[in-house]
């Protein structure tokens, strides 16, 4: 792995700046590498107040969206509402049927069947909606490349409003209004939202055109920002900038949850009353269970689970999508041994540029999470695609240098349908042009990708010693969440610690380890996690028990390592906090092998 060490100064830029805001040096250094260099930038990365947060009206078509909308639920006309079946396609659909409601109006939700009705939207929903009377259709998530259902459904004299955050054609669709931060002649100042957040930005501008009182408004936009919160890290769009303060907040509201069905899975997941999930924590805990309905079953159990007031009946929900979630994670693994045993029997070279892996039966509800795992395995490009009855589906992801999106624009005759962003996208295509796709894309990657930028590489953010390390250090640090895409975990390098005592190797697979500063041979190993003075540091290393050699006790190595809450630390009298080892190599080797950026 490629550590690529930050070239951001160190010296007095980050002391004038841990001086002005009242922080550690190590939260300084870190701010300074992301490029928070001035005191009033890293005082609004910090603490993101509401102010902080765009006017919705900044959106390129948001008044005449809005004044639409105001005006069907002022006539009580009937609203469809289009959505996807993913958690940011859900979230989606609740927070703005949530909104409607509230406001007198008459809104029904279509969520597609992954399998069935796959992503999209699709004339024959259009047609149904026409005869049940529905004047006005407002998708969510969706949409943005859908110019022929658009057109179709002007022809049956319904409008249509799109929101959505995918990336758009040359050509947007003929709707009535167009809310898409991403469309070119949008000057919305973030471009990063995710759908849920752009259907909330439309719900603050029904409110607003409904003159709802200030104080009302801002409360039921607090409690839906529960779910843009969820979606936002769900969707993994980049935690910076307005999603940043939309999370923050967003999270901090779940510690107090009346909503029956989030209550439910917050339960499940093991959060009690009163205590916040992280992004992390809703990445791998929250986010899995709502996906499952979509991937693999019906996602309107979802919509059922944050809509219901039955407690009980929310409770059984949220169990159900915990049955759900165990088989998909049963499916992806089977799924990803069988890519694997592939791999062993014809091995990935560096003629591999980017990968498609297909076959019969393999779950569409899965597929784009094992493309994941194919990336992180193989660091280039992956596409994972399930056949049925002729036709191959699937979703493919990338690495940060290789733009997917644009890999499939350059072939779009090869597809029934594609879409997606620069990191993630999906495909239908006949089985017959399976082999010209994957020669085509391995080809278009070899043109823009080099053998370098198949190599792991670890961000380190600055380099520290064991001495400023410390409870009041690293709560600094940990100040900087939510951390994911985009603002992820801070990496810091330590040179030449020296281990204190020979691993404790747990289930084969994990290290707990324990350090001391080489030049500070009367440190003794135990006690609390790093303390101010101590030049001790408490480890553990997921995943490194195939590596326990590198850590004999009196070796010296460079380390890098991340900091997280640990409560559970906490309870038995160590730190609340634990350092978590992601790479190490022999004491002075890391200067030589790393990448200044």
């Amino acid at each position: 792995m490629k550590w690529i060490i930050s070239d951001a100064p160190a010296g007095g830029a980050a002391d004038n700046l841990a001086t002005q805001l009242g922080i550690s040096l190590l939260a300084a250094r870190v701010l300074i590498a992301r490029g928070y260099h001035d005191s009033a930038s890293a005082r609004r990365f910090l603490s993101p107040t509401a102010a902080d947060l765009h006017d919705p009206f900044l959106l390129k078509d948001m008044s005449r969206a809005a004044e639409r909308l105001a005006r069907a639920v002022r006539d009580r006309e009937s609203i469809l509402l289009y959505g996807d079946y993913d958690v940011d396609g859900t979230s989606a659909l609740v927070i703005l049927k949530t909104a409607i409601d509230l406001a007198g109006g008459r809104a029904v939700c279509h969520v597609p069947h992954r399998i069935l009705d796959g992503y999209g939207m699709k004339s024959e929903v259009v047609e149904e909606a026409a005869e049940s009377g529905v004047k006005l259709i407002v998708s969510v998530d969706t949409g943005i490349r859908a110019n022929e259902v658009v057109r179709h459904a002007a022809t049956l004299a319904i409008d249509v409003i799109v929101t959505d955050h995918h990336l758009p054609e040359a050509e947007l669709p003929p709707a009535l209004a167009v809310l898409n931060p991403n469309r070119r002649d949008c000057a919305y100042p973030d471009k990063n939202l995710c759908g849920a957040v752009v259907a909330w930005k439309l719900a603050a501008g029904l409110m607003q055109v409904l003159d709802w009182e200030p104080a009302r408004r801002q409360r039921i936009l607090e409690s839906l920002m529960k779910l843009a919160a969820i979606a936002t890290v769900a969707d993994v769009v980049p935690l910076t900038g307005e999603n940043r303060g939309i999370v923050m907040r967003g999270l901090e509201g779940l510690a107090s949850v009346r909503n029956p069905g989030l209550r439910a899975l917050l339960d499940l997941a093991g959060f009690e009353d009163g205590v916040a999930p992280s992004a992390r924590q809703v990445a791998f805990q929250i986010a899995p269970r709502i996906n499952a309905a979509g991937r693999m079953a019906s996602a309107r159990d979802v919509l059922e689970l944050f809509t219901t007031t039955d407690t009980a009946r929310a409770r059984t929900i949220a169990e159900q999508l915990h049955a759900l979630n165990t088989d998909r994670q049963q499916t992806e693994r089977g799924i990803v041994d069988a890519i694997v045993q592939q791999c062993i029997e014809q091995p990935v070279t560096d003629r591999d540029s980017a990968l498609v892996f297909a076959a019969e039966g393999w779950h569409r509800g899965v597929v784009g999470i094992v493309a994941s795992r194919m990336v992180e395995r193989f660091h280039r490009p992956a596409f994972v695609l399930g056949i049925d009855q002729g036709v191959a589906y699937g979703s493919g992801r990338s690495i940060r240098a290789f733009h997917l999106l644009d890999a499939l624009e350059s072939m779009p005759e090869l597809f029934t349908k594609f879409g997606g962003h620069r990191q993630a996208a999906g495909v239908t295509l006949d089985v017959a042009r399976l082999d010209e796709f994957r020669e085509r894309f391995r080809a278009h990657a070899a043109e823009r990708l080099t053998p370098a930028d198949f190599e792991a590489t670890l961000d380190v953010d600055a380099e520290i010693s064991l001495e400023e390390v410390n409870d009041a250090s690293v709560a600094d640090v940990l100040r900087l969440a939510p951390f994911g895409f985009g603002n992820p975990p801070p990496t810091f390098l330590v040179r030449g610690v020296e281990v204190a005592a020979p691993p404790d190797v747990k289930n084969e697979r994990h290290l707990f380890l324990r350090f001391r500063a080489s030049h500070h041979p009367g440190g003794q190993p135990g006690g609390s996690a790093a303390r101010a003075g101590a030049n001790m540091l408490r480890a553990k290393a997921w995943g490194f028990g195939e590596r326990a050699n590198e850590f004999a006790a009196g070796a010296r190595v460079d380390l890098a390592i991340q900091f997280e809450e640990d409560a559970y630390s906490a309870a038995r009298g160590y730190a609340p906090w634990q350092a978590i080892v992601k790479d190490v190599r022999p004491a002075a080797s890391a200067e030589a092998a790393s990448t200044a950026r």
